[in-house]
C-alpha cells in the first residue's frame, strides 16, 4: 500500500459528541435521557392555584361583608335582602300607656308608640310584649325579633336567642298569631322567615341594626332605667284589635316628642337644686317633690 494511502476500512475516531448508529449525538441522547421534574412542577402549579383560591375566596368574603354594611354610598344595604318589606313612617309621635295605636302592619314596624320604649339591650323576652312599647325602641335603631310560639320551639328557639343575648340593640319575644313563623321588624323595615338558620335573619341584623341612615333617633336609649319600663314585668301584649279612639297611623290623637337621638343613660347620685345653686357648706338639699318624667 502506497504510503499516505488511508486504508479502506479505517474508521473515524469517535469523540463524546460523536454519531452513534442512528446518527444522533451522544450529548442529544443524553440530553433526551434526563426526566424533566414533573412532580415539582405540578407541585408549584398546585400552590400557585390554590393561593388563587385562598385570595379569591377571602376578596369575596370581604365583599360580602361589606355588601351589608351601611355606608354612605350604601344608606340600606336591606335593598339586597329578598322579600324585605319597606314602609316609610314618621317618628316622634307617642301615646300613653292607656292609649292604643291601629296599627296597619302585624307585627308593626313604625308609626305612633308609646312614650316609654322596651329594653332592648340584649332582651330576651318569654312573654309577648305590647306593641306600643316595642315600636318606640324600633325608633332607636333597635331590631325586633317577633315568632310564632306555636312554630318555633326547641332548637330554633335557642337559635334566634343567641342572635339576641348580650347584643346591644337587639330584642326578641313571642308574637301570638304571627302569620308566620318569624318575623324581624326594623324602623320601616320588615322580614318574615320560616326557619331560625335562614341567612337572611342576620343579612337583616347586619344591615339595619342602629342604621343611622334609616331610623329616626339614632343612637337613642335602650337601657330602661328610670323610664317606667320593666323588662322583668313588661307591659302585656293585647291581641285584640284597638277600638275607635285609638290613634290613627297619621298621628291623630298622639303627642309631640321631643328628639331622642344620642341619648345618654340617666345619671346617678345626687340631684343639683333645681335653683341650680348648690347649698351651703353642712346643709341638706331640700327633697324634689314628685317625680321627674323619664329623660327621652
Amino acid at each position: 500500500m502506497a504510503s499516505g494511502t488511508k486504508s479502506k476500512g479505517a474508521s473515524k475516531p469517535k469523540g463524546k459528541g460523536g454519531p452513534t448508529k442512528n446518527g444522533r449525538s451522544r450529548s442529544s441522547i443524553a440530553r433526551a435521557g434526563k426526566p424533566k421534574p414533573w412532580g415539582m412542577i405540578m407541585g408549584v402549579i398546585v400552590i400557585v392555584l390554590l393561593a388563587g383560591g385562598v385570595f379569591t375566596y377571602a376578596f369575596t368574603q370581604v365583599n360580602e361583608k361589606e355588601k351589608w354594611v351601611a355606608s354612605e354610598d350604601n344608606q340600606d344595604p336591606s335593598d339586597n335582602i329578598d322579600g324585605i318589606k319597606k314602609v316609610t313612617y314618621d317618628g316622634a309621635q307617642h301615646v300613653t300607656a292607656e292609649q292604643r295605636v291601629a296599627y296597619d302592619q302585624s307585627p308593626p314596624f313604625g308609626g305612633p308608640h308609646d312614650q316609654s320604649w322596651a329594653n332592648c339591650a340584649g332582651t330576651v323576652y318569654d312573654k309577648a310584649v305590647r306593641s306600643e312599647n316595642m315600636v318606640h325602641s324600633l325608633e332607636h335603631g333597635a331590631v325586633w325579633i317577633a315568632y310564632n310560639p306555636d312554630k318555633i320551639k326547641g332548637g330554633a328557639l335557642d337559635t334566634l336567642k343567641s342572635k339576641v343575648e348580650g347584643q346591644p340593640y337587639m330584642m326578641l319575644s313571642p308574637y301570638p298569631g304571627l302569620d308566620k313563623p318569624i318575623s324581624l321588624q326594623s324602623w320601616g323595615h320588615q322580614l318574615k322567615v320560616d326557619k331560625a338558620d335562614d341567612e337572611r335573619i342576620t343579612h337583616f341584623i347586619d344591615s339595619l341594626r342602629e342604621n343611622q341612615y334609616q331610623n329616626p333617633e339614632p343612637g337613642g336609649r335602650c337601657d330602661s332605667d328610670g323610664t317606667g319600663f320593666d323588662p322583668t314585668n313588661p307591659p302585656p301584649f293585647v291581641a285584640e284589635k284597638p277600638g275607635a279612639d285609638a290613634v290613627t297611623m297619621d298621628g291623630k290623637g298622639a303627642i309631640e316628642a321631643p328628639d331622642e337621638s344620642g341619648q345618654q343613660p340617666p345619671a346617678t347620685g345626687t340631684v343639683p337644686p333645681a335653683s341650680g345653686t348648690a347649698p351651703p357648706a353642712g346643709s341638706t338639699a331640700p327633697a324634689a317633690t314628685g317625680s321627674a318624667p323619664p329623660s327621652q
